[in-house]
Order: C-alpha cells, then sequence, then structure tokens
C-alpha cells in the first residue's frame, strides 16, 4: 500500500514538479513533523502540549519583526492559509463594528462590505461568506495591466458600496496573488485603508517569506502598516503542511476573532492566558506545527532560508528573460515572485485558450514536468511555480522543448 501510495501521489522532490504552491519539505522539517504526530501533543492549550506552545511564540515574535511590527504584536499559527484568512476577517469584523457581532449576530440592517481584488484568492471570498456577511459583501476590485489594484477603481467601488448602504469595514491586499504571483501596493492599500478606517489585511500567505530576502523584501513595503498579516511556512519556508501565522499588527485584536468561555480549560480572562491558543484559533485540538519551522531555523539559522528564496526568485527572471527572446511564447505579466504565467503562441491555432488546456493536460500525461494553468482576463496561460531549489535553468528550457513538442 505504502508503494502503491507514493506511486499514484506527485513528486514535490523532483525538480520538474513546479506546478502548485506546495515545497518539498527540509528532511528535518519532515522528521520533525514525524516526532509532532507521534507524541501527538495538542498545542492549542498549554497543558495538552507546552513544548511546541512556547516554539510557536517565537516563532510569531520572529515572523512579527520581519514584518516591521513592534513588541505589541502577536498571533497565533492554524492550519492553513483560508483558517488564517478567516481568522483574520473574524478579528476585523468584530473590531470595525460598533456592537459584538460575536454575541449579538450580523446586524442585517447594517450590512458590511469587504474590498478584494479581482485576483484574491477564493478563500478569502469564502471567509466573507462563512462568518456571515454573504456573497454579495465582497466587492471585486479590477486590476489593471500589471493585475494589482489601482487608487481610483478602490475609491470608485468604495462610494458606490456606500451609495448600496453597506458599510465597508476591511480591504484586503495581496502579496502576493496565487494566479500571477504579483503584489498589490501595500503602501496605496494602507493610504486608503486609514483614510476610510477599515481593517488592513494582507495575505501574504506565499509572498511574506520575501521579508527573508534582502533583494526582494521590498516587494513587502508597507506591510509593516497592515492590521494583521497571514503567512505560510508551507509555501516558501521549506515546511512540511500545514503551518500559517496569522499575525495582528496590535496582539489584543487576536482574542477578536473568537469569545467564547470553557471553564474546564481555561481558569483566567483570555487576554492574560497568551499560551492557550484554542482563544484565538477556530481549533480546539492543534498539530505541532511550530517545532518543525523552529528546529530548521535552529539547525541551519536564517540565511540557508534567505538564500534559497532568493534563488528561486532570481531563476524565475531569469525564464522570464528566455521567454521574452522567443518568438513563439509570450508572458502574461512580468514575474515579481516564483510565480510565472506564459503561453505558446501558434499562428495556425483555431483557439489559443484551447491550445494552452491541450498543452498542459499533454505535459501532465507524458509525465515529464508538471506544471498548472490560470484564465487572466478570460485567457488561458500555462503557470509555473519554480519552488523546487534543485530546479535548473536546464530543466525550463527543456519544458519550452517539450511544450513545442505536444503543441
Amino acid at each position: 500500500l505504502m508503494h502503491k501510495t507514493l506511486e499514484l501521489s506527485h513528486n514535490l522532490q523532483h525538480p520538474r514538479y513546479i506546478g502548485h504552491q506546495c515545497c518539498a519539505p527540509l528532511p528535518l522539517a519532515a522528521l520533525n513533523d514525524l516526532l509532532g504526530t507521534f507524541i501527538n501533543n495538542g498545542s492549542a492549550i498549554y497543558e495538552m502540549g507546552p513544548a511546541n506552545v512556547a516554539m510557536e511564540k517565537r516563532l510569531i515574535q520572529w515572523m512579527s519583526h520581519l514584518i516591521g511590527y513592534d513588541d505589541n504584536a502577536d498571533g497565533i499559527f492554524t492550519h492553513g492559509g483560508t483558517i488564517g484568512n478567516l481568522t483574520a476577517l473574524l478579528a476585523a469584523r468584530q473590531c470595525k463594528t460598533d456592537y459584538d457581532v460575536w454575541t449579538t449576530g450580523v446586524d442585517s440592517t447594517k450590512p458590511l462590505s469587504v474590498l478584494v481584488s479581482n485576483q484574491s484568492h477564493y478563500s478569502v471570498q469564502r471567509a466573507v461568506s462563512i462568518i456571515g456577511l454573504g456573497e454579495d459583501a465582497v466587492a471585486k476590485i479590477p486590476v489593471n495591466g500589471e493585475f494589482r489594484m489601482e487608487r481610483r477603481d478602490l475609491e470608485t467601488k468604495i462610494q458606490e458600496i456606500i451609495s448600496h448602504g453597506r458599510r465597508p469595514i476591511v480591504v484586503v491586499g495581496n502579496a502576493c496573488s496565487t494566479a500571477t504571483g504579483t503584489h498589490d501596493n501595500l503602501e496605496m492599500l494602507a493610504d486608503f485603508a486609514e483614510e476610510h478606517n477599515l481593517w488592513f489585511h494582507v495575505d501574504g500567505a506565499h509572498g511574506a517569506s520575501a521579508l527573508l530576502s534582502e533583494k526582494y523584501k521590498h516587494l513587502l513595503k508597507g506591510i509593516d502598516r497592515a492590521d494583521s498579516v497571514v503567512w505560510d511556512a508551507h509555501k516558501m519556508l521549506m515546511t512540511p503542511a500545514l503551518a500559517t501565522a496569522v499575525i495582528f499588527k496590535d496582539g489584543s485584536h487576536s482574542y477578536e476573532s473568537f469569545s467564547q468561555k470553557a471553564s474546564y480549560l481555561f481558569e483566567r480572562e483570555k487576554s492574560e492566558e497568551w499560551y492557550n491558543y484554542a482563544h484565538r484559533t477556530v481549533e480546539c485540538t492543534k498539530t505541532m506545527m511550530g517545532m518543525k519551522l523552529y528546529v530548521c531555523l535552529l539547525a541551519y539559522g536564517v540565511q540557508p532560508f534567505a538564500d534559497y528564496i532568493t534563488h528561486m526568485y532570481d531563476l524565475t527572471k531569469e525564464f522570464a528573460s528566455l521567454i521574452k527572446t522567443t518568438s513563439d511564447f509570450e508572458l502574461a505579466v512580468e514575474p515579481e515572485s516564483n510565480i510565472i504565467c506564459f503561453r505558446l503562441i501558434k499562428e495556425n491555432a483555431i483557439n489559443s485558450n484551447e491550445l494552452q488546456k491541450h498543452i498542459r493536460k499533454q505535459v501532465l500525461r507524458d509525465q515529464r514536468f508538471y506544471i498548472t494553468q490560470t484564465a487572466l482576463h478570460e485567457e488561458y496561460y500555462l503557470r509555473c511555480t519554480i519552488i523546487n531549489p534543485n530546479t535548473t535553468m536546464e530543466d525550463l528550457k527543456y519544458l519550452l522543448e517539450i511544450i513545442r513538442e505536444v503543441a
């Protein structure tokens, strides 16, 4: 059964797996994941998993300082960016309404709205519905040719929201977007949020790790002004899934997401019990997420992680430069991260979109590479996430040859 499972599963350790945003984890991280699973200490409550609780606290402090927050910041680890975005939006809902939403529910006479890019991850829009605001509360902002929001479109949309009797409470920025790896202008969004008294949330699930890279941390300029940030260690920190940090600039806001009493678990006021993460997360039982990253940072230091991120971003830019020198390929947009979208141009193709779909399907059947696809402004592109440190430029050149072959 183990052999068959391996045979039927994706091999993320292969340098030609350049598909989804899942990393090949460090062996030491995987070993610690095994240890955490074996000792099985739930770490939402201190008395159930004291060692990991302390490690997660230290990691949150470390990540907060990288973001640019001061010592008042705080947060928790949770199982994935979807729950992370949900947790942040629950806190925003509680903080930006003038009544206790958790206790009384959403006031239907004062409908709320959340402004998001039309390139935002679906989990953000899903979270808006889960927290009781409904799909109509999602105000999608169009993007420019570089797939980022512009101030004029935000201003137009917020006036439209208000004119329809809704109250905008949150604006969400991408750092970076899932489809193209594009970063929103976080400084502009921070200014906009401040002017309109909005909660500013940054979905940095993929891109926040660039804060470790001296060369690319400028892409996150302005993230220190966000009220909350989601950051996945299982994307660009070579950590097994799942390990997502939800970090709040004002640490007290991390207690606003959930407000419940459970006397059999908690003794003091929740704000005094930072070590009982169940006050601040949807999980009552939580795996030992922090240990696998903490131990690797302890063993290797920060620099190998910074070098890895810089190398992946550099390699993606080099691949983009190669594509631009060819006559039969084109980029969707200049890549900012390690996500790149491009397509084959074939003059005699009856339908370019169907051609890209066919290429991707054939590449997967061939099993020499794993790539994905995405639709941008109703045009289909091949999409790669170059995330394996063993992927080389020769691999990427070979990919273009294969695409020509199967087309």
